[in-house]
């Protein structure tokens, strides 16, 4: 047990698509940006400040949801896990996860919970990086078999 709880805590999430996302955030906002500076002032159909604004708000916009969907993460530690979809954290305790399963073309891991219900878990995703995520639902699945209820020695008496 020892050797699964030395690596914690460990963060996982899609590193390639977060790179992707962030540097088209970055390229969309400096692209539109620069247009609503850079169209004339004057000439047969000239820019108004309310036209400039609207583009800035635009970008602003677009960039902002490049960054949310930049945010799944999945973070294991010693007391459990905490995942991170788009615009929701929830925290588990390591006896809540049953199952870690990814599929052939799921989208990303889902975790069977001991209520029953699935809990996406975006932050392992094949996406772009298929290889990367395969190695990642392979360890937290090793995880959740020596941190979860599997192994949960039983106490005297019982």
């Amino acid at each position: 047990m020892s050797g699964a709880l030395a690596g914690l805590p460990v963060v996982f999430r899609p590193v390639l698509t977060r790179v992707v996302l962030l540097t088209l955030a970055a390229a969309v906002l400096v692209a539109l940006c620069s247009l609503a500076v850079l169209v004339p002032h004057d000439g047969a159909q000239p820019w108004g400040f309310g036209q400039r604004a609207g583009v800035v708000v635009s970008a602003v916009l677009v960039a902002g949801l490049l960054v949310l969907l930049s945010r799944p993460k999945v973070v294991a530690d010693r007391d459990g896990l905490t995942v991170v979809n788009l615009t929701r954290r929830r925290r588990l305790a390591w006896a809540e996860v049953l199952r870690v399963n990814l599929g052939h073309g799921d989208a990303w891991v889902r975790l069977d919970l001991a209520d029953g219900t699935t809990l996406p878990a975006m932050g392992i995703q094949p996406g772009i990086a298929r290889r990367q995520a395969l190695r990642d639902a392979r360890r937290l699945r090793d995880l959740v078999d020596v941190l979860g209820t599997a192994h949960v020695p039983e106490r005297p008496g019982r």
